[in-house]
């Protein structure tokens, strides 16, 4: 990486060169079954160079032609992209706990005897087709670049999930478990799958309406995206946010904090410096309702004149290889502040109305000005404060903006929800859904 690095900066203004390698370890199951054992081990360099404020970009998954990625990079500026920013000097980050050693001693067969223990369990208390899964990954990433900037940094990942799908459907309960080490799926999560399959065994065909919906990690995807988009310093400068005028101003019910902090190694995925080497902090995005803040990578932070917030990350909506993705404004570590009723208290709420466990089509709709219309997969039906059954081929859709005005209430409990999101079960009134009947 530094040879690499020392040419690029004979050719060009600013260089930087991003490298990752990782580790990854699976074990599935359908059906209850054994299905396979995967092991794979990667690593790869990409380079940006700005010359003349044009931006070039190059990968590779083998350095031994370091001439060639250069020359790739160089003839890329031909894109006439704009890049008038710098790359940061990076040089005094916080110390957070994210590697675990033990993890990388971790054997498929072990992974295999947990997997058929859960599996095991979940088979004696329900009738579900069960399919669970489990990773280990380890991973290195290192940032260099021309201003001086060397910085580096090692993760570990445990990852557990588990689902019963209802006998001839595509949906069903599941759950996930991120650690930083290896350990046994706790029991509270597998109760829990249990105790949510066998109250919604029964389908039932209300009548649509506006109704209460409960919208739990898991489909909590729906409200993500949005939230993630309407703050971005992209959606701003592309004048596609409805929010980009309203900083100081609540545009959700009071109850609603929302943090990004990549700095909180409780979670696995915890990061000092983002993936253009800007430390990170915990950034607030909504406190009490009312907007904070928005959050920027290099580029945006350069075409709005505001200061980046160490939010440059090489992702899609859909994640993706690191090495052939530039960084953009990413919001990956998001967590909502939990509310004070458990979710047994919040299910007693409910008049009438959908706990809703899946979302179909998540992705549709005019994300940015946070419209969304997703299927229920599934959905838990409510009346009179008890789960009466589950619902099939049925539609919840709104906007965001007006849905998280109208805040029932939150839950107390933190799930891992999508990546390295930590989001918590939220009540909402008044949103309409679309069934059968």
């Amino acid at each position: 990486m530094e040879k690499l690095l020392e040419m690029a900066k004979k050719v060009c203004d600013k260089a930087e060169v991003y490298s990752i390698g990782y580790t990854h370890n699976s074990v599935s199951f359908k059906n209850a079954k054994l299905h396979g054992i995967e092991s794979k081990i990667q690593s790869g360099a990409s380079l940006r160079i700005i010359k003349d404020n044009k931006l070039g970009f190059a990968y590779t998954r083998n350095l031994a032609n370091r001439q060639e990625l250069l020359q790739n990079a160089i003839d890329s500026l031909e894109g006439e992209v704009e890049a008038n920013y710098d790359f940061p000097l990076t040089e005094k980050l916080p110390r957070i706990d994210t590697f675990d050693p033990s993890l990388e001693n971790v054997l498929s067969t072990q992974m295999v005897e947990e997997s058929a223990r859960v599996c095991d369990l979940l088979k004696s208390k329900t009738d579900a087709e069960i399919s669970v899964s489990s990773t280990t990954y380890t991973e290195t990433i290192r940032v260099m670049n021309s201003c001086g900037t060397d910085i580096s940094g090692e993760s570990t990942f445990y990852v557990m999930y588990g689902s019963l799908v209802f006998p001839g459907s595509a949906s069903g309960i599941w759950r996930a478990f991120l650690s930083k080490d290896f350990r046994q799926m706790p029991e509270n999560i597998l109760n829990e799958m249990v105790k949510l399959y066998t109250s919604s065994s029964k389908i039932v065909e209300p009548k649509g309406g506006k109704m209460k919906i409960m919208f739990m990690p898991n489909s909590m995807i729906a409200l993500k995206w949005r939230i993630s988009s309407g703050t971005s310093s992209k959606s701003v400068y592309e004048k596609v946010s409805p929010i980009a005028n309203k900083v100081g101003e609540k545009i959700f019910d009071e109850r609603i904090t929302i943090h990004d902090d990549p700095l909180n190694d409780k979670h696995p995925g915890a990061r000092a410096f983002d993936d253009e080497g800007v430390a990170c902090k915990p950034l607030t995005i909504i406190e009490n309702g009312v907007l904070k803040s928005f959050y920027y990578d290099l580029d945006y932070a350069s075409k709005l004149k505001a200061k980046p917030t160490g939010h440059g990350h090489r992702t899609t909506a859909w994640g993706g290889d690191p090495i052939s993705i530039k960084p953009v404004p990413a919001l990956t570590h998001m967590i909502m502040e939990p509310g004070k009723k458990s979710f047994s208290d919040l299910v007693k709420s409910i008049d009438r109305g959908i706990i809703l466990e899946g979302a179909l089509g998540a992705h549709s709709g005019n994300i940015p000005n946070g419209d969304f219309s997703i299927g229920v997969s599934p959905g838990l039906y409510v009346e009179n404060g008890e789960i009466v059954g589950r619902v099939k081929d049925a539609m919840v859709a709104g906007n965001i903006y007006e849905m998280l005005k109208q805040v029932v209430d939150i839950g107390d409990t933190l799930y891992p929800s999508w990546g390295t999101a930590w989001l918590p079960p939220i009540l909402c009134d008044n949103v309409s859904v679309a069934t059968k009947n």
